[in-house]
């Protein structure tokens, strides 16, 4: 399914109505499996974009009548092994099925989740002389992190410190916390981190309007007094 070209779409290379299909596919191969237990056959005739090399990561929440959501699963990749196309389609089925810290969704919750996928870049080492800059180069909002340190690796999505409103620093904490890692990892030379980039669509309710989050508009309005 990977096209010629090679090369990893970068998340600012989509269009709105490229994240708004990447939703819609995401949704529809969930459904496909839980209503007819079979794998949704990729269209044909795709756009070049859905078929070069691409990272992506679902999210789905269980959605209350209020407004109010609640994770139900996530699971992405972070390397571009498959294409866009297959990446979302793959990532939904997992985040769905196989997120060890949830049962696998059913069909009684389909009408009551949203879906959520976020398209991300490929993640470069953040390198600088003193580990103490390393806040400096990271834009909440606009940044996800990797932290790797020997056998241990975990990554926070960009949306994670927005929903939270941490500050940089407790960014890279609790990146290390999810790598397995005392929060203070980040100020080891020996531990490598990653900064990488990404865009998120969504469903505003179940199978409703799909929209672009304005990450640093959320973090602004909801985190800084």
């Amino acid at each position: 399914m990977i096209s010629m070209n090679r090369k990893p779409v970068h998340p600012r290379e989509l269009s709105f109505e490229h994240g708004e299909y990447l939703v819609k596919i995401a949704r529809k191969a969930v459904e496909e499996k839980l209503l007819n237990n079979k794998d949704l056959v990729i269209p044909e005739n795709l756009p070049e974009i859905f078929r070069r090399p691409g990272m992506t990561f679902t999210t789905i929440e269980t959605y209350f009548p209020d407004g109010r959501t609640m994770l139900r699963g996530c699971i992405g990749f972070l390397a571009p092994v498959y294409s866009l196309i297959e990446a979302t389609i793959k990532s939904a089925l997992e985040a769905a099925f196989n997120d060890p810290r949830f049962p696998p969704l059913n069909i009684d919750e389909i009408d009551n989740v949203v879906f959520e996928v976020t398209v991300l870049s490929e993640p470069e080492e953040l390198v600088v002389n003193d580990v103490w800059e390393r806040p400096k180069h990271i834009v909440i909002g606009k940044h996800g992190l990797v932290v790797e340190k020997g056998w241990f690796k975990g990554t926070l999505l960009p949306v994670v410190p927005v929903e939270y409103c941490w500050d940089e620093e407790t960014f890279l904490a609790e990146t290390c916390i999810k790598a397995g890692l005392s929060p203070d990892c980040w100020l080891d030379k020996s531990t490598k981190i990653y900064l990488y980039e990404g865009r998120v669509f969504k469903e505003e309710k179940p199978r409703g309007r799909i929209f672009e989050r304005d990450m640093n508009l959320e973090y602004r309005e909801k985190c800084i007094k």
